[in-house]
């Protein structure tokens, strides 16, 4: 994820310097065009108020006198111009023909998501999902949403809707539960063949999604026996949107010269042609064409940023009192991962009863799991045998485990390392995992320098502590890793073990050998212990992921949790990862029942 522009940038933008301002208005815009996108549903108003937003932000930037507060204030304007075009359109009223200013089903905020992102499964029932909330509902959900996604912070939240920090929580929880009712919508309608009573309740509905219907069908859900199972397996919606990147724009941007007249400074001039021929590439036709700086610039032209991975699209860590969990994303590349939780307190009038604790099974001290809260996860970490397990997040999150399977905290990245959520790591567990491939955009995204100056504060936690986990290339000279690994001795840091992380395209016996020539290799490298932290196979040389068979799986989990127990100098590995909601590498379905590959892994170490 690309770093908006900084206050450097919105001072020398302030001060009259024509190319930050170009910088700034480029870095901004997908923020923007997300935040009204989400709010109005991809109506035609759109591109109109993005352009009024971005313009006004421009207009107003001599005035502005904190250049740190930046990002608040666009969005404050942003939500402005989102309340003033709702109060526009109710002041009008609608006679004769149904005005052709409505939602266009080709530049659908909602189509484009799905479309965009290559969303599938429950990350896609949940961009549908939104289609069936309120005007009032998708206003306040699409500041949540960049919350959950890391994007905004919810003091900019809470400044955005006019409300404290408190009321903000409370209507947070409000909207997430309307949303998942209307998850539940979602799948309901989609059930073929379609539940005979539900086409009763269905007669009169016109097809269009509103807030009554989803009230009507999803009560209908509720107490239909047949229909009731479409809530059963809902993931935490933080986990699923918390890694989605922007939704790409669907021109590049750009302002007209013209429009900027009477301020200080202007966008330049530059002959483009717009990728599309939306209002906004219209708008911004014959301006600034640059790459997208945030999320988005790697799709501007091509439409696509992720190839959603099966195997990990369904984190599913439930919310319960003080958190929301955080799911993975994932690219064509060599590895995937997953992300923590964040520190955001929330407030629920009634937490759900923790279920009682598995009973405790022998477990080998080395072997765990990573995973995610999902229905059967107490029991399935009971029965797979294993020593320890962790989540990417700093505490549970509502996973209940066996009391002698240890939960090992991660900092998942930069945006973790607040006090608080230090302390809340240290409270619970002895050992402390580092960064989440940071050598990966998609994920932590640090350089070894960032990593090394936020390093000292999980030093001070006392905790055990492990090494940044990297996707890749952990034992090669000059690598991330490596890099990383000389800045600390350097600077007298604290690193007690090396975490890595291991995917291999090779399903056959050879598989084996193959991890553990590279664990010799990085432990060669630094002289230090090894955790392998997550680890399975998964061939992505095909631009889609290709995955063995559940026999493959099964004697690569055999043999590979054989040959780490063997080995003196790996202290701990872990599989990715132990809920299998869908083909993939996953251990467990859902309810706790082992498949093949899980049954081995639980059998071997």
């Amino acid at each position: 994820m690309a770093e908006e522009p900084g206050v450097a940038t919105v001072v020398a933008a302030r001060d009259g310097d024509q190319r930050a301002l170009d910088d700034l208005v480029s870095g901004y815009l997908p923020l923007v065009y997300n935040i009204v996108g989400h709010a109005l549903g991809g109506h035609a108003d759109t591109d109109d108020v993005v352009q009024e937003t971005m313009l006004r932000a421009v207009h107003g930037l001599t005035g502005l006198r904190d250049p740190a507060g930046f990002r608040s204030w666009l969005v404050v304007i942003a939500m402005n111009q989102i309340r003033l075009r709702h109060r526009e359109q109710q002041r009008v009223p609608v006679t004769g023909p149904v005005p052709e200013d409505v939602a266009d089903p080709g530049a659908d905020f909602v189509d484009l998501t799905i479309m965009r992102l290559q969303l599938s499964g429950q990350r896609r029932e949940v961009v549908a999902a939104t289609r069936w909330l309120s005007a009032d509902e998708r206003e306040l959900l699409s500041l949540w949403w960049l919350e959950a996604a890391g994007r905004l912070t919810r003091a900019e939240v809470a400044e955005a809707l006019e409300l404290t920090p408190q009321h903000t929580a409370v209507r947070v929880q409000r909207v997430k539960a309307q949303l998942d009712a209307a998850r539940i919508v979602v799948r309901t309608l989609e059930s073929t063949p379609r539940c005979p009573e539900l086409a009763e309740v269905l007669a009169d509905w016109d097809g269009d999604p509103s807030a009554l219907w989803r009230k009507r069908i999803a009560r209908h859900s509720r107490s239909c026996r047949r229909c009731e199972r479409c809530g059963y397996d809902l993931a935490s919606v933080e986990g699923l949107i918390a890694r989605l990147p922007l939704v790409p724009l669907p021109a590049a941007p750009a302002f007209d010269p013209a429009a900027l007249a009477g301020t200080q400074t202007s966008i330049s001039a530059v002959p483009a042609d717009p990728v599309t021929t939306s209002k906004i590439g219209l708008l911004f036709k014959g301006a600034l064409v640059k790459p997208i700086a945030a999320a988005a610039a790697a799709v501007v032209a091509a439409g696509i940023v992720v190839a959603v991975l099966p195997s990990r699209e369904e984190p599913v860590a439930q919310v319960t009192v003080t958190s929301t969990s955080v799911a993975p994303t994932t690219t064509t590349t060599t590895t995937t991962s997953s992300a923590p939780a964040t520190m955001t307190t929330t407030t629920t009038t009634a937490p759900p009863v923790p279920a009682a604790p598995p009973t405790a099974v022998a477990a080998s001290v080395k072997k765990g799991v990573s995973t995610w809260n999902f229905d059967g996860v107490g029991k399935a970490l009971g029965d797979v045998r294993a020593g320890w397990y962790y989540n990417w997040a700093v505490h549970p999150d509502g996973v209940t485990a066996p009391k002698n399977v240890e939960f090992v905290p991660m900092i998942w990245g930069a945006k973790f390392t607040d006090d608080a959520t230090i302390a809340r790591a240290k409270a619970n567990g002895k050992v402390l995992l580092g960064f989440n491939e940071p050598d990966f955009p998609e994920q932590a995204n640090m350089t070894p320098e960032q990593a090394l100056d936020l390093w000292p504060k999980l030093a001070a936690t006392g905790l055990r502590l492990g090494s940044p986990a990297v996707a890749h290339s952990g034992d090669k000279a000059g690598g991330w890793l490596d890099r990383f690994m000389a800045g600390a001795a350097q600077r007298g840091l604290r690193v007690d073990f090396i975490a890595v992380h291991w995917y291999g395209s090779d399903f056959s016996d050879a598989a084996v050998g193959h991890l553990k020539n590279y664990l010799e290799a990085v432990h060669k490298r630094y002289g230090k212990p090894v955790w392998l932290t997550e680890y399975a196979l998964i061939d992505f040389s095909g631009g889609s992921p290709r995955y063995p068979t559940q026999a493959q799986l099964a004697a690569f989990a055999r043999g590979s949790s054989a040959m780490m127990e063997g080995l003196p100098y790996v202290e701990r590995y872990a599989w990715f990862a132990l809920p299998a909601d869908k083909p993939g590498t996953g251990l467990y379905a859902p309810g706790g029942t082992p498949n093949q590959a899980g049954q081995a892994y639980r059998d071997a170490g």
